[in-house]
């Protein structure tokens, strides 16, 4: 049920360039949400952490708590791609913050229809 699998993830640079380059972006305080329509039909997620934001430890910590996030949240999305970034600050969030900072984000996902 909390698998994530690699059906979920984005995991090639193209996908990645072609959210750049056509998505939608929401903004919150620590990160910017890109999301497009799907292209395979399921929601697919990409996490973007630069090393602007911490070291490698910090960088793999966000990294898991937005896969955690995701994990638990998935079902309210549309089969949309969308990849989270992290800004400067996201280090300062434990899983409650990130939480906070992606709840809304995910309810205005949830009433797109793709």
């Amino acid at each position: 049920m909390f698998r994530f699998t690699k059906d979920e993830r984005l995991l090639r640079r193209a996908d990645f360039l072609r959210l750049s380059a056509v998505a939608r972006k929401l903004h919150t305080s620590s990160f910017i949400v890109l999301w497009t329509p799907g292209e395979t039909g399921r929601r697919r997620i990409g996490i973007t952490v630069s090393r602007k934001v911490g070291t490698a430890v910090v960088r793999n910590r966000i990294k898991r708590l937005v896969r955690e996030y995701y994990r638990h949240h998935r079902e309210a999305l549309p089969s949309i791609d969308l990849n989270v970034i992290a800004k400067k600050g996201a280090e300062r969030l434990d899983y409650h913050g990130v939480c906070r900072e992606l709840d809304p984000v995910v309810e205005r996902l949830a009433g797109l229809e793709c």
